[in-house]
């Protein structure tokens, strides 16, 4: 399997994403400029984390103008596996390639810290090798995580499984204590009608090796895998 990691002005995570695919996962990994067009050699893109542009207007609201983003947004057209982390998540939401917005924290502060997810969905490219209801240790760095959409929007979502991970508390009940950022319905990641695109504000880069505390963000590069594979 061959991943893309797409990296803008400002991204500080590629690297953290490319040691764990190249190092962890013993894969094929290239960075991919943002002025790059041709993403046809990948069977997985990956947006990481950071501060694109400086996140100027509004997070991913300058990258999601980058030449690279109609390459990926016709991989994704044609079912290629697109993965957003943090920034990553923002620039997806701003290109329209996944639904809602985000707004700052409801605390007004940047939040880095471990945090719970809940797995709602583990019949997704991105978790199927974890359990429904497994509750994953992973870090959260941002501070305009705060999730939000339409009514229409948000029943769409839960009526069609796309809301794949929730905050939570490490006994995995889903309560407003356990949301770090004021996110709607507690949303910490979710998929789009293909469930090729998949957006999420936790870092599993930073939990796929045991020095940095937890592994459980392995789970989510192992499933993406299992996915490609499984389809032959």
């Amino acid at each position: 399997m061959r991943f893309g990691v797409v990296v803008f002005p400002g991204s500080n995570c590629e690297m953290d994403c490319h040691h764990v695919i190249d190092k962890v996962l013993r894969e094929d990994v290239d960075y991919v400029w943002h002025q790059q067009t041709d993403v046809s050699a990948y069977d997985c893109l990956v947006l990481p984390g950071g501060f694109s542009y400086g996140d100027y207007l509004r997070c991913g609201a300058i990258a999601r103008f980058s030449p690279v983003m109609e390459a990926v947004a016709d991989f994704a057209a044609e079912g290629g596996l697109v993965i957003g982390i943090c920034n990553g998540f923002q620039i997806l939401l701003e290109a329209g390639l996944l639904p809602g917005a985000m707004l700052r924290n409801t605390s007004l502060s940047f939040i880095c810290r471990f945090s719970s997810v809940r797995v709602e969905n583990a019949d997704t490219p991105w978790t199927n090798a974890a359990r429904q209801g497994q509750v994953l240790r992973v870090p959260i760095a941002h501070g305009e995580g705060n999730y939000t959409a339409d009514e229409a929007t948000l029943a769409a979502l839960a009526e069609e499984g796309r809301i794949i991970l929730r905050y939570c508390g490490e006994d995995g009940e889903v309560t407003a204590a356990a949301n770090p950022n004021g996110s709607v319905d507690n949303i910490a990641g979710i998929c789009g009608e293909g469930f090729n695109v998949f957006g999420l504000m936790p870092h599993p880069e930073r939990a796929s090796e045991e020095i940095l505390g937890s592994t459980d963000g392995l789970l989510i590069w192992e499933s993406v895998m299992a996915h490609y594979r499984s389809r032959g």
